[in-house]
């Protein structure tokens, strides 16, 4: 049993953080812990070591007295989790540009062709997997595939802008094809050209998700005066 607890509390937190970050459970949404317990069929224990990691990597809000909320996005942090993001990226795609392989290659293009095909399929809520992947395969061709670990640490506040970004019409099509520049870049062995590609993509998908933030501020933490 002392084993099974701790998995039971990893694929509970593993299944709440997609819900969270995919916006299945909004932001400002009540998580009620009898109720997660009666929807899986388990104990309180592996649900409320699940919450705790939540609310440490800051996605609910656990209120004494009161209840466990999933906390509102904020842009500061998102924000902050871009700058992160774009640093290590950066470096991730110049050191992808000097290891290149095709073995790695034709993975990168799999994937491109995944989002092509989930795009022209409207399959938009399942875009984010295959983004991720294409991402952390590049942090692999790289020699440092912790790089996106870190990576992964810092966006989870930015990944749910991701998400609302995702049905603006267009703007997931131009994603996949900045991805294919930047592989193009890479499988030329040019690190300044991977690099630019890479700005380039990361700075145009901010801009779509910053604009957003006024249609859906009700999903935004309120701006400190």
């Amino acid at each position: 049993m002392q084993n099974r607890t701790p998995q039971k509390a990893e694929q509970v937190y593993e299944l709440l953080r997609r819900s969270i970050i995919l916006l299945e459970i909004e932001p400002g949404a009540a998580l009620v812990e009898k109720d997660i317990c009666a929807e899986l069929s388990i104990s309180r224990t592996p649900v409320r070591e699940a919450v705790l990691r939540l609310a440490e990597e800051g996605l609910v809000n656990v209120i004494p007295h009161s209840g466990t909320y999933v906390s509102r996005i904020s842009l500061p942090v998102a924000e902050e989790g871009f700058v992160i993001r774009r640093a290590l990226e950066i470096e991730s795609v110049r050191r992808a540009a000097t290891h290149y392989t095709e073995e790695g290659g034709v993975l990168l293009n799999a994937t491109i062709a995944r989002m092509r095909d989930l795009v022209s399929n409207g399959r938009l809520e399942l875009y984010l997997d295959e983004d991720d992947a294409f991402h952390a395969g590049i942090a692999r061709m790289s020699g440092m595939p912790r790089i996106w670990k870190f990576i992964t640490m810092a966006k989870v506040h930015l990944d749910r802008m991701r998400q609302l970004s995702a049905p603006v019409p267009g703007h997931l099509g131009a994603v996949t094809e900045q991805h294919a520049a930047i592989v193009a870049a890479i499988a030329a062995g040019k690190p300044d050209q991977a690099e630019l590609a890479m700005r380039i993509h990361l700075e145009a998908s901010f801009d779509v998700m910053i604009r957003l933030y006024q249609d859906r501020a009700n999903m935004f933490q309120p701006a400190e005066d």
